[in-house]
């Protein structure tokens, strides 16, 4: 006598204990941050033309200032050359030997402040002639050995007898030199950086003032623009909110504002559409549900009525009420297991239990279960199934998806009343099995929904094999985590023929080669 796959399924398991599962973690979201999106463009617009600004200001104010000294030292560095040029000529004869108003005079030509000086840093000329260099008031003002002493430094660091400097507020020359009967002197020549600086001085405040206006304009400018920007965005929030209140109708299609929010549009669309799909499906499931669940139990209680009011007394009219009654729980029962399956599968908190079996003998087996339908209903089952055909995989899920797949074929199949169940080698690698009906067929346009949960043919049948609709749904979810191809073929008027791929296994995988 040959055990069940159940009785087999339970001997695997027997023994084995099954680890606790973890505690389930519960994570709360953090707290997002409430700064509208309206605000955050805004301010990063704003920041960010008031540092371009401010940038372009001081890099421009650094250029410029640079420019300019760069400038007036060249300049000064040309002046120097050629007043010296001219001090070592000598005083022009229409200066009558004064070099005090040859100096003047080159100050005044060239824009500039010169002196000669000793080696002391006191200053030799110009001299006023009405004042008294020995005076001390006046001593202190022509004694500039300080400003000589750093001239002399510099030269000595650069080696050279003439240097051009920045000093305090001013571009400074200075250079040794030889005239007037070989005496040495040090001709000092100064240009004042007074210009520059109020040069300086009023590109800041015209940055400053530029800064202001730029302020102001792109506050005028983000803020249309992050209205702009947040307008769909608020949009799809109320809409999102109404799709959340059970309102299908809602559009998320508007005004082209990009590339990317028509896409998203597009998703919230398909989201919305399936949520739809999804709502219409399950409120067929629970109607149809209902009305499954119902007729049972009206079953149930009428015949037990009839057993305590009628059949009570007489042992064939009580067991035939009782059988029904068996029948009917049997039903029940199995109304409330595909529900079950498909939730338990869909949520994934059953674990495959993969392992190397006979496929073709187990196709035989579930076949084996439609016996009844030949003797009671004239049902006919054309087969053609190789021998040998061995695949790995969840025997008792598999188990379902043959059982699930023949069974909608006998519920919509032709008046012949005739399935065919086929399971053959396509390759050494795969083997093919489908089933196929003589009944009116799939519309095109249902061919995507039949794997759907919930979903069932618009055709009704008077179905020999009772189902919720959930049954091609466990199908393809079983399929799937399987990782199997599978599908269905079919045309209107001709019948269905649905199909799965299973993997084949060699003679050294199965044993068989031993």
């Amino acid at each position: 006598m040959k055990k069940s796959r159940q009785d087999k399924a339970e001997k695997r398991t027997e023994g084995k204990v099954k680890p606790p599962k973890e505690p389930r973690v519960h994570r709360y979201r953090r707290k997002q941050r409430s700064t509208s999106i309206y605000f955050l463009v805004w301010a990063i617009f704003t920041a960010l033309s008031l540092l371009i600004v401010l940038f372009c200001g001081i890099a421009q104010q650094i250029t410029v200032l640079r420019a300019y000294k760069d400038e007036a030292a060249h300049d000064i560095n040309e002046k120097g050359r050629l007043i010296k040029e001219e001090l070592q000529r000598g005083a022009p004869d229409w200066t009558g030997g004064n070099y005090s108003g040859f100096l003047r005079f080159l100050s005044r030509s060239h824009d500039v402040n010169i002196l000669l000086l000793d080696e002391n840093g006191v200053v030799l000329f110009p001299q006023e002639p009405h004042f008294d260099p020995s005076a001390p008031e006046i001593e202190e003002h022509l004694n500039l050995s300080k400003e000589l002493q750093i001239a002399v430094q510099k030269m000595q660091e650069q080696g050279s007898e003439t240097v051009v400097y920045e000093g305090e507020r001013e571009y400074v020359y200075a250079s040794k030199t030889e005239f007037a009967e070989d005496v040495e002197f040090y001709l000092y020549i100064t240009k004042s950086t007074e210009i520059i600086e109020a040069a300086s001085e009023n590109m800041g405040v015209r940055t400053g003032l530029l800064l202001v206006f730029t302020f102001i304009l792109s506050f005028a400018v983000s803020s249309a623009v992050s209205g702009w920007l947040t307008k769909p965005i608020t949009e799809f929030t109320e809409k999102s909110r109404r799709l959340a209140e059970g309102d299908f109708e809602v559009d998320f299609r508007g005004a082209a504002y990009g590339r990317e929010l028509v896409e998203l549009a597009d998703a919230l669309n398909f989201a919305k559409d399936e949520l739809s799909k999804t709502d219409r499906m399950q409120k067929e499931l629970i109607a149809n549900v209902s009305h499954d669940f119902k007729t049972p139990l009206t079953m149930i209680k009428a015949y037990a009525s009839m057993i305590i009011e009628i059949s009570g007394e007489n042992p064939e009219k009580r067991t035939k009420h009782a059988q029904v009654i068996v029948d009917e729980a049997d039903r029940l029962t199995s109304l409330v297991n595909d529900v079950l399956d498909l939730s338990k599968l869909s949520s994934g908190m059953e674990v495959l239990q993969k392992n190397a079996f006979d496929l073709s003998a187990y196709t035989y087996e579930i076949l084996d279960r439609f016996a009844y339908l030949k003797e009671t209903q004239g049902y006919r089952f054309e087969t053609e199934i190789a021998d040998g055909l061995y695949t790995c995989g969840d025997e008792l899920k598999l188990g379902q998806v043959l059982y699930n797949l023949i069974g909608n074929a006998v519920n919509y199949t032709g008046e012949d009343r005739i399935v065919y169940v086929r399971l053959q080698k396509e390759s050494d690698t795969v083997c093919r099995f489908s089933v196929t009906d003589t009944g009116k067929g799939i519309k095109p346009e249902e061919l995507n929904g039949i794997w759907e949960r919930y979903y069932r043919s618009k055709e009704m049948h008077k179905r020999p094999v009772q189902g919720t609709g959930l049954g091609l749904s466990i199908v393809k979810t079983i399929l799937q985590r399987h990782g199997l191809e599978f599908g269905v073929d079919s045309k209107v008027g001709e019948g269905s023929t649905f199909y799965v791929y299973f993997p084949l296994l060699g003679e050294e995988k199965t044993g068989k080669g031993e």
